[in-house]
Formats: C-alpha cells, structure tokens, sequence
C-alpha cells in the first residue's frame, strides 16, 4: 500500500517517504469531495492504471496496466456530461480536462479509482498521482511526488495496489 500523511505533506511507498504536493485546499473526507473545490480525498483508492507521454519519458517496467498519452487525450470533469470522471477525447463537447501538457506534471500519471463505481455527478474528477511541480505548490485535489521518484515507484506498482490518503 502507498500512504499519503496530508497533514505532513509525505508519501510513503516500499520503505521510501518522499515529499509531496496535495490540493490547493488541503484534504476532505470523500462525502464532501465537491468537482473544482482544489481538495485531496481522503480514502483508500485502488491504482487503476498509468498514462505516459511518449515524448518526455521512456515504457516503463511495470506490472500496472499502462498506455501512453496521445495528444487528444482529456478527462472529463463536467458533472452533465454522460462520460463524468472518465476519459474522452478532445474536441469533447462537454468540460473535459487536457491530459497533453506543456508544464510536465503530466509526464506520468497514475490513475486513482476516486469517484468510479459508480460515478457520482460532481463528487471529484480526475483525481490521479503525477509528476510535482519543482516548487511542490499545491495541486487541484491530485497527490504529486518528484519525478524521479514517481518513476521510480512506478515499477513496483501492481493492479490491485492502493493508496491510502490520510
């Protein structure tokens, strides 16, 4: 399991605590999990899988299922559109987040099981671990880590896995 101490700002993976980034609005207990409040949910959420970008990183050695990124790849996080906290390609014709980033953080990115079975309008979208900011500023309710790190625990991740947001 992969831990998340919100209150210290760490991750903790395979004996290794690393520093990390929560939401802009710090954490919140999965019932208050609003769409756009810039908050991490606290919870237990299964690793789904990972999404990379071929032009700024190498196929990793994981067993956790894995694609890279494509261009038109977005995440929709409008709570009217049938495909709510799913991904869809761009253009999409409702709001739909750009997965394909100039700024890095979405390198690589690990798919959190927030908010899926079932999807519930407006309780939180695209909630997913990736790259940090150099800075570590806060993210819009993901957890990040390094880069380096990221990849690194990113080979050991397998189906099944969860992280524990506390």
């Amino acid at each position: 399991m992969i831990r998340v101490d919100t209150a210290r700002g760490t991750l903790t993976a395979f004996g290794a605590t690393h520093r990390c980034a929560i939401g802009r609005s710090g954490a919140t207990a999965f019932g208050d999990k609003r769409e756009g409040d810039g908050a991490t949910p606290l919870g237990r959420w299964p690793l789904l899988g990972a999404l990379l970008r071929p032009d700024r990183t190498d196929a990793p050695a994981t067993a956790l299922p894995w694609r890279w990124l494509r261009p038109d790849d977005g995440w929709s996080d409008d709570p009217a559109d049938p495909c709510y906290n799913r991904p869809v390609s761009h253009p999409h014709p409702f709001g739909a987040e750009r997965l394909w980033r100039d700024d890095h953080v979405y390198d690589v990115i690990i798919i959190l099981g927030h908010n899926v079975a079932p999807v519930a309008a407006g309780a939180g979208s695209a909630i997913f671990w990736h790259v940090a900011r150099p800075d570590f500023a806060p993210t819009e309710g993901c957890v990040a880590i390094a880069r380096d790190a990221l990849r690194t625990v990113l080979e050991r991740l397998t189906l099944g896995m969860t992280m524990a947001i506390e």
